[in-house]
């Protein structure tokens, strides 16, 4: 049977019904007492040896290419790559336009010509980092007992609430990965800190003190605070830093071997020739109105983080810093797709995480919201159109007013867009403020990747759009109906 059959993607979905309650209540098992002995029985990586991704381009897909060219024309972006994954292998990989401009500073300093984007570019991924990183990372430390999902923040982590605060008590890791804790969306940044120095201690002091807009458990806001409190998690449970972490227990264990945080100190520092692959994104505009407080004021952003309370922090944070090219990111989704369907796989995961990870999982979500949403989305004609453009869905989520978020992973909210018009509610991904978009379709047994420095081009709207037109075209080019099965 082919591995994108679609009795077998029928039989997956039917397992995921089967086991999902069981793997939310595992996860949710009480821990161990002592973080030391916690931190002890974690830190040794998994050892599965990976099967190298087929990596065979085979599909043409001159709608995409139009798409992309057209938003470099446009100087939405000055480049990009873009990967497509369908049963098991990848079937199209092309990069596009520029990564740097003319008259931008080369590797020496030096003003150069225009460097043109490659395959194996390596991209600031922004938000990318809280699923291929953070909430990865997470929910190994919940497989392994050292927390619990439907544990208060505070009993991990006091400084989260020393007065006790029973608003704050009420906060749990599963509010933070589905963002539904009441956080706002990012520390204060406007005054000095962070600027001269990096400074994460303070970084982690303001993510951990941040007073809540709203009550926990609530309505869905996104927030970087979430995932930097997260961070802050992994950090004190394991006592290892997350870079230190999470490279030799999500990256290693996959052969992301152009996955980092801080790619360019350490070791890397002197290697000329991955400098040169970085995607460049901004310019350093902190501290616009003093810019004597900003030594680093006006300097292009190249191997240095983009996202600046990330940038304060020194480059290691749990909402953004991690650097890597389409090759590694699909690896991830492959490696996540075969977990999922019960195929061999060194994903870092097992399949019953990764079901309670990407089904809804904020507090309240029933079985029934998911199921109304799909049929929300199957009941507009496959060729339905938004009045503004007719490579998207008319709405974003299916239902209005009802968000679903996985544990990390997008499902069905205004941030959907990238899902596009022909994959279905059911699938799942998340985007990078820099521009990127990783989206994943088990439905199908596909994934889409796209990759750029749309920051870099001065004004640029986000990425989500194109990379919802591109994956409808995707999904058209590949011979998806958007009726295949889906989640129960």
């Amino acid at each position: 049977m082919p591995p994108g059959s679609s009795a077998l993607r029928a039989t997956s979905w039917l397992r995921v019904a089967a086991v999902l309650g069981a793997a939310v209540v595992t996860l949710a098992a009480p821990s161990p007492p002592g973080v030391e002995a916690r931190a002890a029985a974690i830190r040794t990586p998994h050892t599965v040896p990976v099967h190298p991704q087929p990596d065979r381009p085979t599909a043409d897909m001159p709608a995409v290419s139009a798409l992309v060219d057209g938003a470099i024309a446009a100087r939405r972006l000055p480049g990009a790559v873009v990967l497509v994954g369908h049963d098991g292998r990848v079937v199209f990989r092309k990069a596009y336009g520029v990564r740097t401009l003319p008259g931008e500073p080369g590797v020496d300093g030096k003003p150069a010509a225009a460097d043109p984007m490659t395959e194996d570019t390596v991209f600031d991924l922004a938000s990318l980092t809280k699923v291929l990183a953070t909430a990865t990372a997470v929910m190994q430390l919940c497989e392994r007992d050292a927390v619990r999902l439907d544990a208060p923040v505070q009993t991990y982590l006091p400084a989260f609430n020393p007065t006790h605060d029973p608003q704050r008590a009420r906060v749990t890791l599963r509010m933070l990965l589905t963002h539904t804790s009441g956080e706002p969306g990012d520390v204060d940044l406007d005054d000095r800190w962070g600027l001269a120095r990096a400074d994460k201690a303070e970084g982690l002091r303001r993510a951990l003190s941040a007073p809540l807009e709203s009550a926990p458990g609530i309505g869905f806001r996104y927030s970087d605070i979430n995932f930097l409190v997260l961070g802050a998690l992994i950090e004190t449970v394991t006592g290892e830093s997350e870079d230190v972490y999470v490279q030799r227990h999500v990256f290693a264990p996959l052969s992301m071997t152009d996955s980092r945080y801080l790619p360019t100190q350490g070791p890397s520092a002197r290697n000329t020739s991955l400098l040169a692959r970085i995607a460049p994104t901004r310019h350093d505009e902190e501290s616009e109105r003093d810019p004597a407080a900003n030594p680093h004021f006006g300097q292009l952003l190249r191997g240095v983080v983009d996202d600046p309370t990330a940038r304060r922090m020194g480059g290691v944070a749990g909402h953004a810093g991690v650097f890597s090219t389409a090759r590694d990111v699909g690896l991830f989704a492959q490696a996540l797709l075969d977990r999922l369907a019960g195929r061999e796989s060194a994903f870092p995961l097992s399949q019953a995480t990764l079901q309670a990870m990407t089904a809804p999982a904020q507090p309240g979500h029933s079985p029934q919201q998911l199921v109304d949403a799909m049929r929300a989305d199957r009941q507009r004609p496959l060729a339905a159109t938004s009045s503004v453009d007719r490579l998207l869905a008319p709405r974003y989520p299916a239902i209005r007013g009802q968000n679903l978020r996985g544990l990390g992973w997008d499902i069905d909210t205004g941030y959907s867009v990238p899902r596009g018009a022909v994959f279905g509610v059911g699938s799942f991904g998340h985007t990078g403020f820099t521009g990127t978009s990783l989206w994943i379709d088990p439905a199908s047994d596909t994934y889409v990747v796209v990759l750029s420095n749309a920051v870099h081009a001065p004004g640029s709207p986000p990425i989500s759009r194109l990379a919802g037109q591109i994956a409808t075209q995707v999904a058209r080019a590949l011979g998806v109906d958007g009726e295949g099965p889906r989640r129960p």
